[in-house]
């Protein structure tokens, strides 16, 4: 067993994660000190299929329009974009307070018609639908003069901030790479230029040979990585090379949607409740540089530590940056692996 498969990080353990290159502290003991902080259940029920007072609904009003009476996935732009493709030029700024128009667009995808449903619920064939209108969105947007970046993402659960339950995601193309992707893209690139090797493609050898891969498929796995920085934080890597959405052949696609499917399925019946999470796909910017190193992954990062306590962060992670992991990344991941991969909804 290497350094990399032990089963116990060392109290007052720094671990190195290659993505982000930052540390991040750990020290599992603290897990188990006393707790008189906040503690409440968040378990969120099912609403109806068809819900007249949901925004995102069939046929229902919107801020700025009025659905169609779709089934399956729909795309719209949101009503009320972060970036817009008119945004005025910058009043104001100087070469230390710079300013930059906030250019782009950003839409709204629903995965389906059904409200009551969530990404776990929904058939494979469904889940595949979702991933091959995300990979439509990303070459489309992609293909516009201002677009630098194409990040798209899901806020599920009303503690991570979701305003309405409807299962949807949310594209944000953007005249400016996000600061964790470039630094992603520099990682990969140094890596690169040091090694010869992909920098996804090295984590995914090492993650395959331990035990926190908790499923896979022939095309992608996901694990809790070595370097999670959350207690049930999952990772989705393709065993093969690629740098985006975009470069999905039509078996990468299933399997991708596939393995986001399992995780969601293990994530709810890990305590049998939704989980809460904030899901996030990392993939190459789109402003014409060699892109083709980027690290392609899928992010989960569940706030919960517990069913009923949240992962608050501390003084030393607002104020310094250093995150602080309190879990053995094996340990959750093997929680993860042994719960059952039909969702416990379907059962009974």
């Amino acid at each position: 067993m290497n350094q990399f498969t032990r089963s116990n990080p060392s109290a007052w353990e720094q671990r190195w994660h290659p993505f982000r290159e930052e540390w991040i502290l750990y020290n599992s003991a603290r897990a188990q000190r006393p707790w008189s902080g906040e503690t409440k259940p968040f378990e969120e029920k099912p609403g109806p299929a068809y819900d007249p007072t949901c925004y995102l609904c069939p046929g229902n009003e919107r801020i700025a329009g009025q659905n169609a009476d779709y089934q399956g996935v729909y795309v719209f732009t949101n009503d009320l974009p972060t970036f817009g493709p008119n945004a005025p030029e910058a009043t104001a700024g100087d070469e230390l307070y710079r300013a930059w128009p906030a250019r782009g667009t950003a839409e709204v995808v629903c995965y389906t018609h059904d409200h009551s449903k969530t990404f776990a619920d929904l058939s494979a064939g469904e889940t595949l639908a979702v991933v091959q209108v995300l990979r439509d969105r990303y070459q489309q947007l992609a293909q516009r003069d201002e677009v630098k970046q194409v990040i798209i993402f899901e806020n599920r659960g009303a503690v991570v901030g979701t305003s309405n339950p409807h299962p949807h995601g949310q594209i944000y193309a953007t005249n400016l790479v996000l600061g964790f992707i470039e630094r992603e893209r520099e990682a990969a690139r140094r890596y690169y230029l040091k090694t010869g090797e992909f920098l996804g493609q090295a984590v995914v050898r090492r993650e395959a040979a331990s035990q926190r891969v908790i499923c896979e498929t022939d095309e992608f796995l996901a694990c809790v990585p070595w370097f999670s920085r959350y207690a049930y934080e999952v990772m989705i890597l393709p065993k093969k090379q690629v740098a985006s959405l975009g470069e999905l052949s039509e078996q990468q696609a299933a399997d991708l949607a596939a393995t986001m499917r399992e995780v969601c399925i293990r994530y709810d019946n890990l305590w049998n409740m939704p989980m809460p999470y904030v899901m996030a796909i990392h993939q190459a910017p789109t402003d014409g540089q060699i892109n083709s190193m980027f690290p392609f992954h899928v992010e989960y990062h569940p706030p919960l530590r517990s069913p009923d306590t949240m992962k608050y962060l501390a003084g030393s992670e607002i104020g310094g940056g250093l995150m602080a992991n309190e879990s053995n990344p094996d340990e959750k991941a093997a929680e993860l692996k042994a719960v059952s991969s039909r969702l416990f909804r379907d059962e009974g």
